[in-house]
């Protein structure tokens, strides 16, 4: 079944619930999971961190997910923010995954990375950090003092206990960092990272805590003029020629096109051109989890079920769920339409990784 193709919802009785059928899941090897819902930064693009009531996975949580991980042939968690290692129980669960033959990834702003050193080695297979540019610019947009300096000891930490561990970069490209991409490529190089990923900032859903209608004025403060939309498509074309053999040995994770799909959405914003979906299959092959329990099919739709009323295969093959995936045209949905972080999974395919963040 090609999942980037659509099905009208047409007819009823057993014809129309063939076309529903066609959309369940019995196998889903990607979930990602957040077991927090606060976070230790102040990023400017992000407004987790002004959530003033903390709700966290329990360890009875995770006891029912894995008999549901058993069933549906989860073979990888992505931990995501929040931050997920202000859970005290992160790596109970990172050690219950893997004892099941799970891999578990940690994506983390890494404040906390040296304090939990030890247990990062001896329950995480790796890392995915975020890295926002060289210090003065990662520590203004993360609004912590001497952030990047935290990080860069908490990944050596992590790399002297457990030297073979695979630690990558993910940066957002917004308003304070999209002229210097080659910076933080280079930055990526100096704090010993294995490779670096960039994607565009959300500046339009409601996803990661933001006001469903933004106001201008925040939009803002993350949104690139027509004027920092050229230069940022003068610094990707640098990048593309000065650091081909960067992009060539996949040390930036992005192909030519990706990166100047970056400039695109900005371009997109201002209203200069069309919104067009990326190819994206993330509903039939993956679901995300928050710290209150909500199942979505991505970060960026609506919940469909929540893990705390329903099994996790209860809620991705319920009706609504059902309906959701059967009904998405992910050409045409305004959502994935304005999508900065899709997700299109093959299953022999090793370059996922930024795909999920």
């Amino acid at each position: 079944m090609n999942t980037l193709v659509s099905i009208s919802p047409e007819g009823s009785g057993p014809d129309r619930n063939e076309s529903l059928r066609a959309h369940r899941i019995t196998s889903l090897p990607i979930v990602v999971i957040s077991p927090h819902n606060q976070c230790n930064c102040r990023c400017v693009m992000c407004d987790i961190w002004k959530i003033r009531e903390a709700q966290e996975m329990q360890i009875v949580d995770m006891e029912r997910l894995l008999r549901s991980f058993n069933r549906l042939g989860v073979r990888w968690v992505v931990f995501t923010g929040g931050e997920p290692q202000l859970n005290a129980r992160l790596f109970d669960f990172a050690g219950m995954l893997r004892s099941e033959g799970v891999r578990v990834t940690l994506l983390t702003a890494g404040l906390l990375l040296e304090d939990q050193a030890e247990e990062v080695a001896n329950h995480i297979d790796d890392l995915i950090v975020s890295l926002d540019g060289p210090a003065t610019i990662h520590d203004r947009i993360r609004r912590v003092p001497r952030a990047l300096d935290r990080l860069r000891a908490g990944i050596q930490a992590v790399q002297r206990l457990k030297t073979a561990i695979t630690v990558r970069g993910r940066c957002t490209v917004q308003k304070t960092n999209y002229n210097a991409l080659r910076a933080t490529v280079q930055t990526a190089k100096d704090i010993g990272l294995w490779s670096i990923s960039f994607l565009a900032a959300d500046v339009t859903s409601a996803a990661f805590n933001h006001p469903q209608d933004w106001p201008a004025s925040q939009r803002n403060q993350i949104a690139l003029t027509l004027r920092e939309v050229d230069e940022l498509e003068a610094e990707i074309e640098a990048l593309i020629t000065f650091n081909e053999a960067d992009l060539r040995s996949g040390f930036v994770v992005e192909s030519v096109d990706k990166l100047r799909r970056i400039a695109r959405h900005f371009r997109v914003c201002l209203g200069e051109v069309e919104a067009v979906s990326p190819p994206c299959n993330a509903p039939w092959h993956s679901t995300v989890i928050d710290a209150s329990g909500n199942v979505r099919p991505c970060f960026f739709h609506q919940p469909l079920g929540n893990i705390h009323d329903q099994s996790l295969p209860e809620v991705l093959n319920g009706p609504r769920a059902l309906q959701f995936r059967h009904d998405l045209n992910i050409a045409m949905n305004p959502v994935c339409r304005n999508c900065v972080c899709s997700l299109h999974y093959q299953p022999e395919g090793s370059r996922v990784v930024k795909s999920v963040l």
